[in-house]
């Protein structure tokens, strides 16, 4: 496959130019569908994924689709749902994705019923209505409507909708290796389109790549023993100047051509020495004063280089005894191109020989995805019928998606979701989560034309 230059794939800023094709019928029916996918609470341990498995699959059995090319695969207390809308020639399938799991929401702590989608004022609300069930709504009702149309793709198309990305992602773990022959996967948890305060569209994020997750254990053993005889070894305080240490490490700078495109893009849109000094990390990545700058914001430190945080601590077994065992976990978020392994040996060299580092489960290492010349100018398409030619920036999530495992198959992934906000509308994981009404019917048009034409 012939690959585009990134400058060359970047465009100009824009006018807004919305031209929907997705009519009111499509916009009712993805509206429908996402009201009805915010009721099922389908947060860790609540058994309540299978039930909007079903729902979804019912939704694309009356559109027309066949029984035998929808399943429903339990694991454990979730499921993952798949369903195939056949092609007429024996191209490799695109595989669409989404997660139909949600993080936990406590109705005390809302201002409105979490699981139930309320419109309010511009916005829709509710739990996961942005992550993930807004792209995996219109994601399904644009299946419908390509069904409706007698839409008759070259490939086949796959949606894989997977039940527990917010947790262990054991869902995704088991099908990805199903779809190693896949000629690429689009992910509705990723990507999408920045607007600004005054409501204009700014630029489009495309996430080609994202770190790789791992969580290591800090151990410190020791014989323990009464707390009115002390020794003068504490495990405890052995772990804390073991995390301290961790802490106080930066780990070395690191870039790659996706990541010195995106903040070469980002530095035009951000005023003032922060701008500056991602244009000359994009010039010169080895620039110290740019990297300092850059490893100072929380929003930018992660495409700079790997992160390794504290976030749980666990030690003791009695307030009146010393401690005979203390550990901490530490979540890094590695940049592609380091193994896991070698983050844990660093670690281990920084606790020094009082600790113990293991990482108990290892996910797979995410690689880069090649920003293929099919890939831009779909998406290029898709973006000019809502913004003619806003920006397109290629970037690298610190976070972690089903792409990750997409991407340990050798399969060319990328976060492509039809959702455009305010970074100040984001709630994502937080209170109050809540997205632009008037976001559906673009995005509507948003995945139907990246359908038709990379599977025409």
């Amino acid at each position: 496959m012939k690959r585009l230059g990134i400058v060359a794939l970047l465009g100009a800023a824009c006018a807004a130019v919305p031209a929907l094709a997705a009519d009111k019928t499509d916009v009712a029916r993805a509206t429908e569908i996402l009201g009805r996918s915010v009721a099922f609470a389908t947060v860790e341990g609540r058994g309540q994924v299978p039930a909007y498995a079903a729902y979804l699959a019912g939704e694309l059995k009356a559109a027309g689709y066949a029984d035998g090319d929808i399943s429903i695969e339990p694991l454990g207390e979730t499921a993952a749902l798949i369903a195939t809308y056949r092609g007429t020639a024996k191209k490799k399938p695109i595989v669409l994705n989404a997660h139909m799991d949600v993080v936990a929401a406590k109705r005390e702590d809302w201002e409105r019923e979490p699981f139930k989608m309320i419109a309010d004022g511009p916005y829709l609300f509710g739990r996961g209505i942005a992550d993930n069930k807004f792209d995996l709504s219109v994601i399904v009702a644009t299946l419908i409507r390509l069904k409706r149309e007698g839409f008759k793709p070259s490939r086949d198309i796959v949606l894989v909708l997977t039940g527990d990305e917010e947790s262990a992602q054991k869902t995704t773990a088991a099908l990805a290796p199903r779809f190693k022959g896949a000629e690429l996967v689009l992910n509705g948890d990723g990507g999408g389109g920045t607007l600004g305060e005054d409501g204009k569209p700014m630029y489009y994020s495309l996430q080609a790549a994202e770190k790789t997750y791992a969580d290591y254990k800090v151990t410190v053993t020791d014989p323990g023993g009464h707390s009115s005889r002390p020794t003068g070894s504490n495990a405890i305080v052995a772990l804390s100047a073991a995390v301290g240490r961790v802490a106080a490490y930066q780990f070395p700078a690191e870039a790659s051509d996706l990541t010195r495109a995106f903040f070469r893009e980002t530095a035009k849109r951000t005023p003032g020495e922060l701008g500056q000094a991602m244009a000359r990390f994009a010039a010169d990545p080895t620039d110290a004063a740019a990297i300092a700058a850059l490893s100072a914001e929380s929003e930018y430190i992660g495409n700079v280089r790997t992160t390794c945080v504290a976030t749980m601590i666990e030690g003791g077994h009695a307030p009146n005894a010393l401690p005979q065992r203390a550990t901490a976990n530490i979540n890094c978020r590695i940049f592609p191109g380091n193994s896991p392994e070698s983050i844990r040996v660093k670690l281990q060299e920084l606790v020094g020989d009082k600790a113990a580092v293991t990482l108990p489960e290892e996910f797979p290492a995410s690689n880069i995805s090649p920003l293929r010349a099919d890939v831009m100018a779909a998406l290029r398409k898709a973006i000019d019928t809502r913004a003619k030619g806003l920006a397109i920036v290629p970037g690298m999530s610190a976070g972690t998606t089903d792409s990750v495992f997409f991407r340990g198959q050798g399969i060319p992934s990328y976060g492509v979701s039809g959702l455009f906000m305010k970074p100040s509308d984001d709630f994502s994981h937080g209170l109050n989560e809540r997205v632009p009404a008037a976001s559906i019917g673009p995005a509507l048009d948003h995945y139907h034309t990246l359908l038709t034409e990379l599977a025409k």
